[in-house]
């Protein structure tokens, strides 16, 4: 699972979902051991971080959504991808 970013201690990934019924691009993301999953509209699929990192990510993802969009599309296609700036 590629890490697309790292910022504030959250580490974004995106997972091969070739083989899974996942068909709704979104993203991973890690925070001090616990996880959630967002759509690039901004909705927790499922998991939870903190309220505060939450913001932080969903303001990276309005501010990258096309490059996030891109990266799962050629990601999902050729298992290639591309790092993405942090929020700084």
């Amino acid at each position: 699972m590629p890490t697309l970013s790292i910022f504030f201690g959250i580490i974004v990934k995106m997972y091969d979902e070739r083989k899974s019924k996942h068909n709704l691009p979104h993203i991973h993301a890690e925070y001090n051991g616990e996880e959630v999953v967002i759509d690039l509209e901004g909705n927790v699929i499922t998991g939870n971080i903190p309220i505060k990192k939450l913001r932080l990510l969903l303001a990276w993802v309005e501010i990258h959504k096309e490059d996030i969009s891109a990266n799962y599309e050629t990601y999902q296609q050729t298992g290639e991808y591309f790092r993405i700036d942090p929020l700084r």
